[in-house]
C-alpha cells in the first residue's frame, strides 16, 4: 500500500506484551487516516458505556496517509480516546515529530490497552516494544521527565509524550506534553496515561521515508501547492505572527474571553498581543514539514520560554486579567509541567476567582487562598492546588460542570462549558456561528471543529444572526473531518480539490471532491453514532446557562447574550441539513446508508 505501512503496533500493559497486526484495510479505504481511522478503531474496540478511567479505554494513536512526507503541514497526529472529562469521543492534536518517527518505524496505528501493575513507560522500537519501569519519573513535571527519558534512551532527539503530576493524579483535562514544546491539550488525554500508569510513550529519531506511488508527481504539486496556496496572503499571517495575532480580532470584534467571561473586550489586550510576542521572540520553531513555522521562543531576562499560543493568551491572560505576555507566559510553562490544558485551567481558575467575587466560595473554602485578578501568584498556586488535588482543587480537578455537583447549584450560573468541556477563547455571545459550533462539536466546547468565527465576527457575515449558520458550520466541520484524516493543519486553509491533488499522486487513486466530502460526513456521523451510545442526546447540544442569560458588559458586544429561540431554531435547521432526527438529533437510517456509515 503507498503511504502506508500496512502495521499496528498494539501493546498490551497489563501483560506486559506487544504484538504487531495488519490494520484493518477496509477501514482505510473508508476512513483513510488520522481522525477518521482512529475513531473508527475506537468505536469498534472500546466497550460503550466504560470508565474512560478503566483498563477497559484505550490510546490509540493513528498516523495519515501524508504523515512523514513533504507534504506542507502534514505533520501533526492526534490522540484519540474516550474523555474522561466528557464521555464523549476524543481526538487531540500536536504537532510533535512523535507521528513521523512512528509511521517511520513502520506503524500506521499504535494502540495501548490494559493497565500497568506499577509506574511505566513504553518505548517503541522497529521491532515492537519495550516496556520501562517509569517509578523513578512518578511525580516529576513533564519537561524533566521527558529530559530524562531522551538521556536514557541516548537520543536527545527522541519524542517523548509525557504525562505530569496531573496526568498521574487523574486531573480529568490532564494533557500529554513532547519536550515541552507541542501538547496534545483538550479532553484529558493525559489522565487516560495516567490511568493506565503510563508515563510516557518514547520513539528514537528514526529516520526512514514514505513510498509514493509517483514520487516525481508528488514532489511537483507539493511545490505547486506551496507556492500558490499555501505561502499566500491568507495563510502567511501563521508565519508572519501565529495566532497571537488573534488577541486584537478578537478584542476588536468584543469576543476576547475577558475576567472569567464577563466582557469581551480587555483593556489591556495590546500588552498580550502579537506586536508583544515579536517583541519578545528568540527565535522560531516548526512542526515536521512546514514552511510555515508558526511556533516561537520568547527570551525574558535571559530565559527562554514557549510563546503561548491565541488560546492560552486568552484563557490565562485576559479571562484571568492577566495584564503582561511575561507572566501570561510564566503561568503557561507552569501549567505545561504540571500537565494541563490551559483551556481548562484557565475557564476554571477564572470560575473560581467570579465564585470567590458571588460569595459562593470563601477564602476558608480555598484553604486561606484570596482569589483575584491578574495575580500570577494565586494562578500559580491554584494550578499547583489542580495538580496534586489538594483542598478545592480536588473539585476543580473534575472540570467546571462535575465542580458545580459538588460546588452547589448556586455554581451553575457561572459554567461554562459543552458537554463538560470548558469553553474555548471566543465568547459565543458575540459570535453566533461559534454557538452553533460549540453546542453541536463532538467532544464538546470546541473551536476547532468549526471556526465559524472567521466568517462571522471576523469575516462579513452578521455576528449576531443565525442565517446561514447552520451550514457553515457543518461544511466546516466535515472539511475539517477529512483534513484531519490525511492530516493536514489548520493553518493551511486547504480545499478539497488540494487534497484530491496531494492524494492521487501519494497513492495512485484519483479522489473526486464529492468523494472526499462524504468521507468527511461520514466521520462526522462516526462520532455521533458514538456519542449517542454514551447516552448523549439532543437537549447535550446547548450551551451553558450563562451564554442565554447574562449579558456581555463593555467593548462592541455590550449587552449581548445568545438569543435561545434563534439557537435552537438553527439547531434544528443544522440536524435538518445533517439527515438527523429534528427532534432528537439522531441520524436517520437513511442518511447512514447514503453515507455508507459501517457500524456493525
Amino acid at each position: 500500500m503507498y503511504c502506508y505501512t500496512g502495521r499496528v503496533l498494539r501493546i498490551n500493559l497489563s501483560t506486559s506484551s506487544f504484538r504487531v497486526e495488519e490494520i484493518r484495510r477496509e477501514f482505510i479505504e473508508r476512513y483513510i487516516g488520522g481522525r477518521g481511522l482512529g475513531l473508527r478503531y475506537l468505536l469498534e474496540e472500546v466497550p460503550p458505556r466504560i470508565d474512560p478511567l478503566s483498563p477497559d479505554n484505550k490510546i490509540i494513536i493513528p498516523t495519515g496517509p501524508l504523515t512523514g512526507t513533504i507534504a506542507p503541514l502534514s505533520g501533526r497526529f492526534p490522540i484519540v480516546t474516550k474523555s474522561p472529562l466528557t464521555n464523549t469521543v476524543c481526538d487531540s492534536y500536536s504537532g510533535s515529530f512523535f507521528a513521523v518517527k512512528m509511521k517511520y518505524a513502520g506503524y500506521d496505528l499504535l494502540i495501548v490497552e490494559g493497565r500497568a501493575s506499577k509506574p511505566s513507560y513504553i518505548e517503541i522500537t522497529e521491532n515492537g516494544a519495550v516496556i520501562r519501569d517509569a517509578s523513578h519519573l512518578w511525580g516529576l513535571g513533564t519537561l524533566e521527565s521527558s529530559r530524562i527519558i531522551k538521556e536514557e534512551l541516548r537520543d536527545e532527539n527522541s519524542s517523548v509524550l509525557t504525562i505530569g503530576p496531573a496526568g498521574e493524579n487523574l486531573v480529568r483535562f490532564a494533557c500529554v506534553v513532547d519536550s515541552g514544546l507541542w501538547v496534545n491539550g483538550r479532553g484529558g488525554v493525559g489522565a487516560v496515561f495516567g490511568s493506565k500508569n503510563l508515563k510516557a510513550l518514547a520513539i528514537k529519531n528514526y529516520k526512514g521515508e514514505v513510498k509514493l506511488y509517483d514520487p516525481e508527481g508528488f514532489k511537483n504539486t507539493v511545490v505547486e501547492l506551496t507556492r500558490k496556496r499555501v505561502k499566500t496572503a491568507e495563510n502567511l499571517w501563521a508565519q508572519t505572527d501565529g495566532t497571537p495575532i488573534i488577541v486584537d480580532l478578537s478584542h476588536n470584534a468584543g469576543v476576547l474571553p475577558s475576567y472569567g467571561f464577563r466582557s469581551g473586550s480587555f483593556e489591556y489586550h495590546d500588552k498580550i498581543n502579537t506586536e508583544r510576542v515579536k517583541e519578545a521572540t528568540a527565535k522560531k520553531y516548526a512542526c515536521p514539514f512546514c514552511p510555515l513555522a508558526c511556533k516561537r521562543i520568547l527570551k525574558f531576562n535571559n530565559r527562554l520560554i514557549k510563546s503561548p499560543e491565541y488560546e492560552t493568551l486568552s484563557m490565562m491572560g485576559s479571562n484571568l486579567g492577566v495584564r503582561n505576555l511575561k507572566d501570561v507566559a510564566e503561568a503557561a510553562i507552569v501549567a505545561t509541567d504540571l500537565g494541563m490544558d490551559t483551556i481548562s485551567l484557565g475557564s476554571i481558575i477564572g470560575f473560581t476567582v467570579r465564585l470567590y467575587e458571588e460569595k459562593i466560595l470563601s477564602e476558608k473554602d480555598l484553604n486561606g487562598l484570596k482569589p483575584s485578578w491578574n495575580s500570577l501568584d494565586f494562578i500559580i498556586e491554584m494550578s499547583k492546588m489542580i495538580a496534586y488535588r489538594r483542598g478545592i482543587g480536588d473539585k476543580m480537578a473534575e472540570g467546571v460542570r462535575r465542580a458545580v455537583q459538588k460546588i452547589g447549584e448556586k455554581a451553575e450560573k457561572e459554567r461554562l462549558d459543552v458537554k463538560g468541556l470548558e469553553l474555548p477563547a471566543y465568547d459565543p455571545r458575540g459570535t453566533y456561528g461559534m454557538a452553533l459550533a460549540y453546542a453541536t462539536a463532538d467532544r464538546g466546547g470546541c473551536h476547532l471543529r468549526a471556526w465559524a468565527v472567521a466568517s462571522d465576527a471576523f469575516g462579513e457575515m452578521d455576528p449576531y444572526s443565525f442565517t446561514g449558520k447552520a451550514k457553515l458550520v457543518k461544511d466546516l466541520q466535515d472539511l475539517n473531518s477529512i483534513k484531519w484524516s490525511l492530516i493536514i493543519c489548520d493553518f493551511w486553509l486547504s480545499s478539497y480539490e488540494d487534497m484530491a491533488k496531494l492524494l492521487k499522486p501519494a497513492l495512485g487513486r484519483e479522489y473526486s471532491v464529492e468523494e472526499l466530502k462524504i468521507i468527511g460526513e461520514r466521520i462526522w456521523n462516526l462520532t455521533k453514532i458514538f456519542n449517542m451510545r454514551e447516552g448523549f442526546k439532543r437537549i447535550d447540544d446547548t450551551l451553558p446557562p450563562k451564554m442565554f442569560e447574562q449579558p456581555l458588559r463593555g467593548g462592541k458586544t455590550d449587552g449581548k447574550v445568545v438569543p435561545r429561540r434563534e439557537f435552537e431554531e438553527s439547531l434544528s435547521e443544522y440536524y435538518k441539513l445533517r439527515g438527523w432526527d429534528e427532534s432528537t438529533g439522531i441520524p436517520k437510517e437513511e442518511t447512514l446508508k447514503k453515507l455508507g456509515v459501517d457500524i456493525s
